[in-house]
């Protein structure tokens, strides 16, 4: 093979190259534009909880970025009717702007479904911290969601003196996934964060 036949072979071989990841530098800049996104993403309060971020709430799912101005975000409501849902949305797409995204996709993932099982340590923390008592494990269920007319017990403790000692003053508090309790040791009430 001649010289100049080996150069236009090793310059296609670059132009396929080039072309299959993308262009020169592409997949780096993906891969930067990912973790800029996390980051701008992973601060974002939610509206309903605000000591927590949606990452400590666990509604997070995938973080995706093209490296060419794009980001795409997956969030797993915490139930299919969540009313926060459309201020998550518009939230995580100001934090995606303000972070210098210019094309921006929020999609909505009902599979498989939010659990408070995928609360963080620091949200179970901060929960307490904020005078909320933190969700129990979630009830294991395989198959349709059993319809129950009376108020599930629950394993709780006052986030203010520690009692386990407490009783339901209502099933719904702020939000729907909150319940309202009374301690019975130091007579203060408290919001419970329902296990889903």
């Amino acid at each position: 093979m001649s010289a100049g036949a080996e150069g236009a072979a090793a310059r296609t071989r670059h132009r396929d190259e080039r072309h299959r990841t993308g262009g020169s530098g592409r997949a780096e800049r993906a891969a930067a534009d990912r973790r800029r996104a996390w980051e701008a993403v992973e601060s974002v309060a939610d509206p309903e909880l605000p000591m927590l971020t949606l990452a400590d709430l666990g509604v997070l799912g995938e973080v995706e970025a093209d490296g060419d101005g794009g980001a795409v975000v997956s969030v797993t409501p915490t139930y299919s009717g969540c009313p926060a849902m459309g201020a998550i949305r518009a939230d995580l797409d100001r934090a995606l702007r303000a972070a210098g995204f210019t094309r921006v996709e929020l999609r909505t993932v009902l599979h498989p479904p939010w659990s408070t099982d995928r609360i963080t340590e620091r949200g179970r923390r901060l929960l307490a911290e904020h005078g909320v008592s933190p969700p129990g494990p979630a009830p294991e269920r395989d198959g349709p969601v059993p319809l129950s007319l009376v108020p599930r017990r629950r394993a709780l403790h006052c986030p203010r003196c520690g009692s386990d000692s407490a009783e339901l003053t209502s099933e719904f508090g702020s939000t729907a996934c909150k319940a309202l309790y009374r301690c019975t040791a130091c007579a203060e009430p408290f919001e419970h964060m329902k296990e889903i």
